[in-house]
């Protein structure tokens, strides 16, 4: 979340903002604003993190109600773990592909 967030930021402008990045351009830009590039993919990004913090959290839950030799959240906690691991898969490689692979330097 944090890189996807800094990636945002500096990223941002071009008339105010850090603008030390030149984003991919993805989507057309706003319409109000002539020039932005929408960071789509690392808002992307972030809403796939918190995701995957909801279900660490739904995880730690089912883990703790486990008594004595049974966990009757097994079933709850396997669907978590297999969404989590399948959003951050391909979230990780839409990022790559759509914002990594054409991000450049702003050397102005």
């Amino acid at each position: 979340m944090k890189v996807a967030n800094d990636i945002r930021l500096l990223g941002s402008g071009p008339r105010c903002g850090l603008g030390e990045l030149i984003l991919p351009e993805n989507e057309p830009g706003s319409s109000i604003m002539p020039g932005k590039v929408n960071p789509t993919q690392c808002e992307a990004i972030t809403m796939v993190c918190a995701q995957v913090m909801g279900n660490h959290v739904a995880i730690t839950v089912g883990g703790s109600n486990g008594h004595f030799e049974l966990n009757v959240f097994k079933p709850m906690i396997a669907n978590a773990l297999l969404h989590s691991l399948r959003l951050l898969g391909d979230a990780s490689a839409s990022f790559e592909k759509n914002c990594l692979r054409g991000i450049q330097a702003n050397r102005e």
